[in-house]
């Protein structure tokens, strides 16, 4: 069994397809769209520089940190950092 979601689908590549095609649908819904833009909001208030990701710390504030960092936090039972 794989142990992270990104190896899993480095492994299947007809799960990936799938999951692509499903992650480009919902990206156009409005849910999709609302949190893309609150995220690019975010990063351009704290003005991360490039290849730096916004940590969502709380529902208006943020930090600037690694991808690496940010996204292997867990987040059971967690809606932010």
């Amino acid at each position: 069994m794989a142990r992270s979601t990104s190896e899993y689908y480095k492994k299947n590549p007809k799960a990936r397809k799938r999951r692509v095609k499903q992650q480009a649908r919902y990206n156009k819904t409005e849910k999709g769209k609302m949190l893309i833009g609150g995220a690019q909001k975010l990063r351009k208030k704290l003005k991360c520089k490039k290849g730096e990701d916004a940590s969502h710390t709380g529902p208006k504030s943020g930090k600037c940190e690694s991808p690496k960092k940010n996204r292997t936090r867990p987040r059971k039972g967690k809606k932010y950092a």
